[in-house]
């Protein structure tokens, strides 16, 4: 189990050091001073460069978080996941999306008794997703393929088949529907035919209220058209093929309890993934993020970049009390990234107590939010410029153009870059509306071209970077308990809006439920 950082020798060191020069740090100051800054604050990892060098800190700090990171066995603990062992003490799990990966016959360092098994089952479960995957991109007579599943088994591969769609293949269509709310599975059930139509249902446990209630009305739909053919036109992505069956689906690919949802786009869950970019797409996909996996267990933790990101989260959310970060990826295809990385993040680190079960004295994960690019600039960049609160920013840029028009990337690029130096160096004005303070952080991550390789690669990266605040903190970042409570809640609710009964609710509930049960109160 990780010490937690605010229990090391290194933290009180590193809170005289912000009270000292990190608080009053300046960055433009700092470029002055020191050549080297941006060769030192930037690094190549596999398949994505980083720019660290606009940001609040200075290499006696980052001497000083590395220490920290030492302190609190931040590569031991990373060690231990790797090789299988059950880091997810809540749960008593192991934590191996990584071997989902890693390539046949490869053994690490450490690697439990299991470890050669699992990575068996693994290649063997992927060789069949696979195969099956291309059997649907070579069916001409599926046109459209429809995800219906929630969290991890929605915005992964959402993120990823929209994100590589110039690699998609010719003639079919890619439909998520993930919530509850009938109006999106209904809007998508519009334009498609039974016929022509493959239902991938995606839930572990196959009990997922949310998917289910969907499955259902999707299998209801489809009756009704005058489907022929379940087991044709549905397949289910689950551990429970006895419920699939019951439903008349029988195909079906499993995945493992060591594979949490938020990092289970690697496993049958990424089958979407793989009919819309094939299994040679998905195998690079795999590689680009075993690439990183590589980089995150062997480089030095100077030169380990999802370490420098872990380190510098946390340098911002508990000294310089930063709040949220914002996500702006400079590429349209990149439209959900943002969305992933909220579940990916605040998921797995928004926790108020330490592996042990103590409270912690320190806050963790920031919110992230933001959208695409330009348009963010358009919107919301005028908070991040000229606003009160320091809102770091992370953009992620592409050099290469996924398209033929001339002119756009060059001006897509340079907005990038404007913005990165905009924040940091501002503008003096006596007109305070155009004033700009400057000294404001953020990072750039330069994707060469966006591929299955190089996404799998960044996904990969922002995953260890989690693990690498998570660790410091001294949290279990494997587990969410946080979404039960709702759920069991909603239980109850669903059957008292049936009935009416309120008795033993609070007040604001009970009034509500009154309201929506009543014909005149709805209209009103």
């Amino acid at each position: 189990m990780p010490t937690r950082c605010d229990q090391t020798a290194p933290w009180p060191l590193l809170a005289a050091h912000f009270d000292a020069q990190g608080r009053s740090l300046d960055m433009r100051q700092a470029f002055a001073q020191d050549a080297q800054r941006f060769a030192h604050f930037s690094q190549q990892a596999p398949h994505v460069f980083a720019d660290l060098s606009k940001n609040l800190w200075g290499r006696e700090t980052e001497a000083l978080l590395l220490d920290l990171a030492r302190a609190c066995g931040v590569e031991q603990h990373r060690d231990a996941m790797l090789a299988g062992e059950a880091i997810n003490t809540t749960e008593n799990r192991a934590v191996l999306h990584t071997l989902l990966r890693r390539p046949i016959g490869v053994a690490l360092p450490g690697d439990v008794p299991e470890t050669a098994q699992r990575l068996a089952d693994v290649h063997h479960t992927q060789g069949a997703m696979l195969q099956y995957a291309e059997q649907v991109r070579n069916d001409a007579a599926i046109t459209d393929v429809v995800n219906i599943g929630i969290g991890g088994s929605d915005l992964g591969p959402h993120m990823a088949v929209r994100a590589l769609e110039e690699f998609r293949t010719p003639g079919k269509r890619f439909h998520f529907v993930s919530n509850v709310d009938g109006h999106e599975l209904h809007h998508v059930l519009k334009g498609l035919r039974p016929e022509s139509t493959l239902f991938l249902v995606a839930s572990k446990t196959f009990t997922t209220a949310e998917t289910m209630t969907n499955a259902r009305s999707a299998l209801a739909w489809f009756d009704a058209q005058g489907g022929r053919d379940v087991a044709r036109h549905f397949a289910a992505l689950t551990t429970n093929v006895e419920a699939a069956a019951a439903l008349g689906i029988t195909t079906t690919f499993g995945f493992w309890d060591w594979v949490g949802g938020r990092y289970s786009l690697w496993s049958a869950i990424g089958l979407p993934i793989a009919i819309a970019i094939g299994a040679q797409g998905f195998r690079d996909f795999l590689a680009g993020a075993h690439a990183m996996d590589e980089h995150f267990r062997t480089a030095p933790l100077a030169q380990n970049l999802p370490v420098r990101l872990g380190l510098l989260d946390v340098w911002y959310r508990n000294f310089h009390g930063f709040t949220s970060r914002c996500i702006a990826p400079y590429h349209a295809a990149l439209g959900r990234y943002s969305a992933y990385l909220q579940q990916l993040e605040m998921e797995s680190n928004g926790k108020r107590v330490a592996q042990g079960g103590s409270t912690l004295a320190c806050v963790t994960s920031p919110v992230l939010w933001g959208e695409p690019g330009t348009n963010g600039q358009h919107a919301f960049f005028q908070m991040l410029h000229q606003g009160a609160d320091v809102l770091p920013l992370e953009i992620v840029a592409v050099r290469q153009a996924s398209h033929p028009l001339p002119g756009h990337q060059q001006k897509l690029l340079a907005n990038a870059l404007a913005q990165t130096q905009a924040l940091m160096v501002g503008k003096t004005s006596d007109d305070g509306h155009r004033h700009f303070p400057g000294n404001r952080p953020s990072t750039l991550m330069l994707l060469d071209s966006l591929t299955p390789t190089s996404l799998g690669a960044l996904i990969a990266l922002q995953e260890h970077r989690v693990f690498v605040s998570g660790s410091l903190w001294g949290i279990n970042s494997f587990d969410q308990w946080g979404v039960e409570l709702g759920k069991v809640l909603a239980k109850d609710l669903e059957a008292r809006l049936e009935s009416g009964d309120v008795a033993g609710l609070d007040g604001s509930t009970a009034g509500l439920l009154a309201r929506l049960r009543s014909v005149e109160g709805c209209g009103g």
